[in-house]
């Protein structure tokens, strides 16, 4: 993070903090802004505007250079160089000073006006509220698609099933995302982290309007990385918490295989003469050494990390939450 322009006196912390990332965004600036603010002064609720900016090479800065010196209420977070989008949310919610975060995308595909409509939604005890872009104005082929069997999977794997895991339009308690570790594209596994730390996740219908300015940064390039980081995910929760059980299921084939190429070992040097029995003896007998030596090794480390686990002074989703 390069830094961050603050209002000129500290006032009490506002209520609500908006956080939008933005790459390159110069010519939505001024019609995002003025949209996101006039539902904000609707709002009978203290709040703060984040905008983060993620290594813009255009006029983004200077623009919101313009709005922060007539709004008192905006802020800017620059970071150095463009390290993505889920960097620039984790950037925006460590400067947030609200206890609800309202995040959306600087590009005006989603729409300020869904946001009172979400805060509605938190008042029923979520932690938590999704917007789904049930309606999308994206590409069928290069994003439609590919977000649809994202979602599925990440559902599947995760057991937290909502409809649109990539809309940034959300709304969270900040008690809940303080201090998260995000990193590479987690940014969209926040209702699959906010539900395994404990939190209450809904999804509300949001309108999606087509893109007027600039060019997408999503493709369907990034489908193999969100697949990645959705094992990381699993892994952290499921594995993380049994490391005994998976480190045995693990082990498992290669005990399997250790007997198998013993027993094979037997059988091929029936028949054999002394010096061939002995060569057979010898080589199989090694492989099947060096696979029950795997075999044991996997148990060892199962066995060392339910040790580290049971006599740690964390809980597995501190992976994910942090100690914010």
């Amino acid at each position: 993070m390069d830094g961050a322009s603050f209002p000129a006196e500290e006032v009490e912390p506002p209520k609500l903090s908006v956080v939008v990332p933005l790459f390159n965004e110069e010519d939505n600036i001024d019609p995002l802004h003025l949209s996101i603010s006039t539902v904000m002064h609707r709002l009978e609720e203290s709040y703060e505007i984040i905008y983060v900016d993620d290594g813009s090479s255009d006029d983004t800065v200077p623009r919101l250079q313009k709005v922060l010196d007539r709004e008192p209420f905006c802020r800017i977070v620059k970071l150095r160089r463009n390290f993505g989008q889920t960097a620039a949310m984790a950037a925006g919610f460590e400067a947030a000073r609200g206890q609800i975060i309202v995040t959306l995308d600087g590009d005006l595909q989603n729409d300020p006006e869904d946001i009172p409509m979400m805060l509605e939604k938190m008042k029923e005890g979520y932690s938590l509220v999704c917007g789904w872009r049930k309606n999308r104005k994206d590409k069928l082929v290069s994003r439609k698609i590919p977000s649809k069997i994202a979602n599925h999977l990440i559902g599947a794997i995760t057991g937290v099933r909502i409809h649109d895991y990539g809309c940034t339009l959300k709304a969270m308690r900040a008690s809940v995302m303080k201090g998260m570790h995000l990193y590479s594209d987690m940014h969209r596994f926040l209702p699959a982290i906010s539900r395994l730390s404990g939190g209450r996740v809904a999804e509300v219908v949001v309108r999606h309007h087509p893109r007027r300015f600039g060019v997408s940064k999503y493709g369907i390039t990034r489908t193999a990385k969100v697949i990645l980081d959705l094992m990381v995910i699993k892994m952290i929760v499921s594995f993380m918490s049994r490391p005994a059980h998976w480190f045995g299921v693990l082990s498992l084939p290669f005990f399997v295989l250790s007997f198998g190429v013993l027993a094979f070992g037997v059988i091929a040097s029936g028949g054999q003469g002394p010096e061939e029995v002995a060569g057979n003896t010898v080589i199989y007998s090694s492989i099947s050494f060096l696979l029950f030596f795997v075999f044991i090794h996997f148990l060892a480390a199962g066995l060392l990390a339910e040790l580290i686990l049971r006599t740690g002074d964390y809980h597995p989703n501190e992976l994910l939450k942090g100690h914010g």
